[in-house]
């Protein structure tokens, strides 16, 4: 089977309030429940803020580290799940389950690419 990355991008900013919040993750709590029962759960992780980052390049011999995301924007790369499906279309299925659940965040499916 193969495995797909499910890239939950978040606008910049304070999280929601606590109300709002929490029943979301509630949610998530369940569809990860759901993607474990079913086989296609993999595993999935949340992200720090962007602010944390460091970007690190190579350059004319040298190592050069940089504070902060590679690109600056409105949204970011708040976590990820992986799971893995027979094809793209059970991969977009759940990658739309994802997105009802953690609207309206944006979730980005891509094929993992096999080494």
């Amino acid at each position: 089977m193969k495995q797909y990355l499910l890239s939950i991008y978040q606008p910049v900013g304070d999280p929601p309030p606590p109300e709002v919040l929490e029943p979301i993750m509630r949610n998530l709590g369940k569809l990860n429940e759901e993607m474990r029962a079913s086989g296609a759960w993999v595993f999935a992780a949340p992200l720090h803020d962007p602010s944390t980052a460091t970007v690190v390049r190579a350059k004319e011999g040298d190592v050069l580290m940089t504070d902060g995301p590679y690109i600056e924007g409105k949204e970011y790369l708040g976590g990820f799940t992986v799971i893995q499906a027979p094809d793209l279309d059970a991969a977009l299925v759940w990658g739309g389950r994802l997105a009802e659940v953690l609207h309206p965040l944006a979730i980005e499916v891509r094929p993992i690419e096999s080494g």
